[in-house]
């Protein structure tokens, strides 16, 4: 199993899972990180406070080659490849790239997502593998969760959006973006307008609004994502659990989770992201 880094996987649940993570990188003037390690984090922190541009790019076919290759000579027969959603990056097609020329059968998933929502899927994949299932079946149940789970998220400003290019229609909101607060979601894999609010704490009350009415009484996972705001994400997380009773009196660490966005997705929405994934359970 297979994913890339914007999964926002900790490092010993993708272990637990047998999930092998390809990291992406975060370029910084002449420099590049690559992301999940404390230096890519430090290196986004300083340029967003100083303002300079940080870029980020996808992994190579040839890396993909690489971790496919050290799979099938570990034993692997199948691999199940899983990644962001290729509306936002290339990754999915530098997967696809390498899958074509491996020696064993790989099945490369277009999540249409990102963050936790990708993790889910890869998530479900894994899972599917662990019961036995056949490698077309363990993507089919990674799209299947893929598919179910919505992508909600607060942004303080456009601007970081907007120059990475990952702005879709949502650059609609630019021309009265000093006047309010965007709430955005993912649609097919796309960042696409939800809503504008008049002021941060409004979008959030107004974030968690959205995410209880998706939820409802569903049997879900949430995930909380921020970038430096580990107050605000962790009070967000305790509103969400005490209203959700899907939720109430399970465990913690397998139904919500609280985390950081990585280095690159760090890039392109800069700091102050809220975001939240409600992802259905599969039955």
């Amino acid at each position: 199993m297979v994913t890339d880094s914007t999964a926002c996987l900790a490092s010993d649940r993708a272990a637990a899972a047998g999930i092998t993570v390809v990291p992406l990188q975060v370029v910084i003037g002449r420099e590049s990180y690559t992301e999940g390690t404390p230096e890519a984090h430090a290196a986004l922190m300083d340029a967003l406070r100083k303002r300079q541009a940080a870029t980020t790019s996808r992994p190579s076919p040839e890396q993909f080659a690489a971790h496919y290759r050290e799979l099938a000579e570990a034993g692997a027969t199948g691999i199940v490849s899983v990644h962001l959603s290729s509306e936002l990056s290339a990754t999915h097609e530098s997967a696809v790239l390498a899958a074509s020329a491996a020696s064993i059968p790989v099945e490369v998933v277009d999540s249409r997502s990102v963050g936790m929502g990708l993790g889910y899927a890869a998530l479900a994949a894994a899972d599917a593998a662990a019961q036995g299932e056949s490698a077309a079946e363990c993507a089919a149940a990674a799209a299947k969760r893929a598919t179910m789970t919505s992508a909600f998220f607060y942004v303080d400003t456009l601007e970081y959006l907007r120059r990475g290019g990952r702005i879709g229609s949502a650059q609609a909101f630019l021309g009265s973006a000093l006047a309010v607060k965007p709430l955005l979601h993912l649609v097919d894999g796309r960042v696409e307008p939800l809503e504008k609010v008049r002021t941060a704490a409004r979008a959030i009350a107004r974030l968690e609004q959205v995410v209880l009415e998706r939820a409802g009484q569903d049997a879900v996972d949430i995930a909380v994502h921020h970038l430096s705001s580990v107050p605000r994400a962790e009070l967000l997380a305790e509103r969400l659990r005490a209203q959700l009773p899907s939720l109430a009196g399970r465990d913690r660490e397998s139904d919500l989770t609280v985390s950081e966005v990585g280095a690159v997705l760090g890039a392109h929405v800069g700091p102050g992201l809220l975001g939240v994934i409600v992802s259905p359970r599969l039955p």
